[in-house]
């Protein structure tokens, strides 16, 4: 009998022992990764976030499951990643305009400089002004004329108050003049505005190019951002005289701080790993981005110039 105890008492150390030699051996992350988008389904964030989670797998060894959480302008989804435990397996997919423009603008329920700290800026996408097909408007020049003649009429679709396109429509609309003459239509993201422009619930918006070429021949590009234009034809912000910088918009991976440091190390080492990926470039090529990838550490020292700048945009415009 006391030989059988202490067998089972042998068993039942060795097996406790076991257990933590593996834990001692387990590497981050042991488990599937949840990246919070606080933007709507079928924007360029969802598409961007498809071809990178199905890659960057191979670097991390572990899957990152994408969780839509749009709504109140991106704040239910980042303000989600804010509370979450600080351990890598939560990370937050969002922009310039979230992260570092929104807090001039609103009241927020978190402070973004303090809940997170970036593993790495993805890529850039610049909008351009889009109208459908049947639109009557052939030109940014015809479009700016007809607001100016009827206020009050055009409808624009945006992905919400202060988000990716808000924020540099109202720069744009305000250097054009016809800011207090356009009806601003709020949705939950870039797809849902999309949506929204498609179904004729407003006359033009703002989209990137990945999700203007998915259009093909259903709409027409009438200004593009950017130094270059992303459309053979199509006038660039500067070519007709508004400010060359307006509407860039940077997508970036984001984690809480107070994340282990080893576990930031991965995550930024996976994701500059990334970029040389015979398979990730051809994907991200086909949806047409600016494949312009900062490192973490270097983005971390561009977020205070961007608050400065966003609070700078915000009194000029509030001012007009």
């Amino acid at each position: 009998m006391r030989i059988r105890n202490l067998t089972k008492l042998l068993l039942g150390a060795a097996l406790a022992l076991g257990l933590v030699i593996d834990d001692a051996k387990a590497e981050y992350p042991e488990k599937p990764i949840t990246l919070i988008l606080p933007l709507g389904a079928g924007g360029s964030h969802d598409r961007n976030a498809r071809v990178f989670t199905s890659v960057i797998p191979e670097f991390l060894g572990n899957a990152l499951i994408v969780k839509l959480m749009p709504g109140a302008s991106g704040q239910v989804g980042t303000a989600a990643a804010a509370k979450a435990k600080p351990d890598g397996y939560t990370l937050l997919f969002t922009h310039n305009y979230y992260d570092q423009l929104q807090k001039h603008v609103k009241k927020l329920p978190y402070n973004t400089d303090k809940a997170f700290v970036t593993v790495g800026k993805l890529n850039s996408g610049s909008f351009s002004a889009i109208v459908r097909a049947d639109s009557p408007f052939k030109s940014w020049k015809d479009l700016v004329k007809f607001a100016k003649a009827n206020p009050g009429k055009l409808k624009f679709a945006h992905s919400g108050n202060w988000g990716a396109t808000h924020a540099p429509a109202l720069q744009l609309f305000t250097e054009a003049g016809i800011v207090k003459d356009v009806v601003m239509v709020p949705y939950k993201g870039g797809g849902p505005s999309l949506r929204g422009f498609l179904a004729g619930e407003a006359d033009f918006t703002f989209q990137f190019k990945s999700t203007i070429k998915a259009q093909g021949k259903k709409v027409r590009v009438l200004i593009s951002a950017g130094e270059k234009t992303a459309f053979p034809g199509v006038p660039t912000f500067k070519d007709l005289g508004y400010t060359a910088d307006i509407g860039l918009m940077h997508r970036v991976l984001m984690a809480q701080r107070g994340i282990p440091a080893d576990r930031l190390a991965k995550l930024r080492g996976a994701m500059t790993k990334l970029q040389g990926h015979k398979t990730y470039k051809k994907l991200i090529k086909a949806i047409g981005e600016i494949t312009d990838y900062v490192p973490g550490e270097a983005y971390e020292k561009a977020r205070p110039m961007q608050s400065k700048a966003y609070k700078a945009m915000v009194q000029g415009l509030m001012k007009k």
